[in-house]
């Protein structure tokens, strides 16, 4: 059974940072690529960032780029969202998920496993 738990969520103050990690179970880690979505209230699912099983490439949504940093660390099952500069528009609740055929795709229905989620709260 494959599981995906993200933690490290959390209220903080804008201009500060989090880092999120998302631990993986159930399935071959290393060869699955990796990627981050987000959810506001009363909005769609929205692309984050992405990594590639073999961490050659990653992706960011514009929103984020040069603030928002994917790493993960095969040995540890884990993939890594390192979010800087946070400002009030970042709060939503974050999902990682993993395919092994893309990491490149934005739509969420291209991703096959998912997490439950964790909070995120950026207060002003």
């Amino acid at each position: 059974q494959v599981q995906l738990v993200e933690a490290g969520g959390g209220l903080v103050q804008a201009g500060g940072s989090l880092r999120l990690s998302c631990a993986a179970s159930g399935l071959t880690f290393s060869t699955y690529n990796k990627v981050w979505f987000r959810q506001a209230p009363g909005k769609e699912r929205e692309f984050v960032g992405s990594i590639s099983w073999s961490s050659s490439s990653t992706l960011y949504a514009a929103s984020v780029k040069g603030r928002f940093t994917i790493s993960r660390d095969n040995a540890k099952n884990t993939v890594y969202l390192q979010m800087n500069s946070l400002k009030p528009e970042d709060t939503a609740v974050y999902y990682c998920a993993a395919s092994a055929n893309t990491y490149s795709r934005t739509s969420p229905s291209a991703y096959d496993y998912w997490g439950q989620g964790t909070q995120v709260t950026v207060s002003s």
